[in-house]
């Protein structure tokens, strides 16, 4: 049975929300307003100004448990009817597999060989003293070192009730595929078209929750930004400015010298993917949350012309095999701690961490503080000193805002690197529904075609 989506109709002027404002106009204002109350009242002030901006804290986590809410029924609904709703080709789900894979590995390389080379060209760490700050966080993140074995057996669930209740994305998405070609290869057409119009329309329903959910964005996203200026304050930036600098500075190049030449290489829309990227960046980056944006990235890269099984295989997959953001600082934050602590390390082995990390940082999203659970681990095995990761603690706050953000960009472009790989990217026209998305209008969700 083939379910037809409703027509394309011509665009409509632009339909602006709450005070003539844009989503994207109001979750700017509300970063704004979140860095000024973080600023007026920091964490340290409490004492004496009676309150902290640290007590918004619950109106960023009603935000982050709400998206928490959407993840698993989205991920498993658009999964499910892009995978099986291809019939008995399972090809195709192999060959995106793999493709995916050789492109993550590119990037992520590249984004190794971009902070090693930021790091050795400013060395951010000379000056700076780590013998005074404590180990005790280090040798904590330390324990939990994560292990490429550990990391294989971590992807298979043993309950999918579990792994739901946990929000292990990556074992959802394993469950999901495994699902998916069962119900692929059901001869009952009946039960197969009943699973499929099943979980079709579950993932138009729940395309309709993420549209509320975002209503509340602004208000958890302002709250993140307060309570991240509040704990961190300014001096703590001042400090270590230099660090944070190169983080930001070697993010950009990153950016600019490989993902803008992958997009024209492989013939991205560079404005209209910049429009249908824009909300869920700032989302990421403000809240410094994979979590948080996936679905709201999910539905605009869909609304970009990427087929869904396409979004809802290499999104969630990517947020565990290519953070480009994680993996630069993990280069740039281990080189820099050999600076600080004065060890001359040679090129032979800062190229060998690089390919320690290379392995240690797949499949770890799920992991609370990943990032430096993994650069703990990293610092034990080459021995360098674990005060380093208290004195980064500092400033990781707004080094993971960056990072994060910038994984969004990465994934959300090989959703569309990927489509084009695959040969089918949908360019709509300038009267197609995700033109009237961008501007403000109702979501409207592309057909999908069931067997018959």
């Amino acid at each position: 049975m083939t379910h037809s989506s409703t027509p394309s109709t011509p665009a409509a002027p632009t339909r602006k929300g709450l005070l003539g404002l844009s989503m994207s106009q109001w979750i700017l204002v509300s970063m704004v307003i979140g860095i000024i109350v973080g600023w007026l009242y920091p964490e340290a002030d409490r004492a004496t100004k009676g309150w902290a901006a640290t007590d918004l804290n619950i109106l960023a986590t009603v935000f982050l448990r709400m998206i928490k809410l959407l993840i698993v029924p989205l991920l498993f609904s658009t999964l499910v009817v892009g995978i099986a709703g291809h019939g008995d080709d399972m090809k195709k789900v192999g060959r995106l597999a793999l493709r995916s894979i050789i492109y993550f590995e590119i990037v992520t390389t590249l984004a190794l060989v971009v902070g090693l080379l930021a790091v050795n060209i400013v060395k951010p760490g000379r000056g700076i003293d780590v013998t005074s700050a404590s180990a005790e966080v280090g040798t904590t993140l330390a324990a939990n070192k994560v292990t490429f074995g550990g990391m294989i057996e971590h992807l298979v669930p043993q309950s999918f009730f579990e792994a739901a209740y946990k929000n292990e994305v990556l074992q959802v998405v394993f469950f999901t595929i495994l699902f998916a070609v069962a119900v692929a290869k059901v001869t009952n057409a009946p039960a197969k078209k009943f699973m499929l119009s099943l979980c079709e329309s579950l993932s138009e329903v729940m395309f309709k929750f993420v549209a509320i959910v975002m209503g509340y964005a602004p208000i958890g996203i302002g709250a993140a930004i307060a309570v991240t200026v509040s704990k961190s304050g300014i001096g703590v930036l001042k400090s270590l400015g230099l660090l944070v600098g190169t983080l930001y500075g070697a993010l950009v190049v990153f950016i600019v010298f490989v993902l803008v030449p992958v997009a024209f290489l492989a013939k991205v829309p560079i404005r209209r993917f910049a429009k249908a990227i824009k909300e869920p960046f700032l989302i990421a980056f403000s809240s410094a949350s994979s979590e948080a944006a996936l679905p709201l990235a999910m539905e605009r890269m869909e609304q970009l012309g990427v087929p869904r099984r396409i979004v809802a295989f290499v999104l969630p997959t990517g947020y565990s095999f290519n953070l480009d953001g994680t993996t630069l600082y993990l280069a740039l934050a281990s080189v820099f701690v050999a600076q600080a602590a004065g060890v001359d390390m040679p090129i032979s082995t800062q190229i060998a961490m690089m390919l320690t990390l290379m392995l240690t940082s797949k499949g770890v999203a799920a992991v609370p503080r990943a990032s430096l659970v993994i650069l703990s681990g990293t610092l034990v095995q080459f021995g360098l000193p674990l005060q380093a990761v208290g004195v980064i603690l500092g400033v990781d706050a707004l080094m993971d805002m960056a990072r994060t953000g910038t994984n969004l960009l990465g994934n959300g472009l090989a959703t569309v690197v990927m489509a084009r790989w695959e040969g089918e990217f949908d360019t709509p026209g300038p009267d197609a529904p995700v033109m009237e998305a961008m501007e403000g209008e109702p979501l409207r969700v592309p057909a999908i075609h069931t067997p018959d």
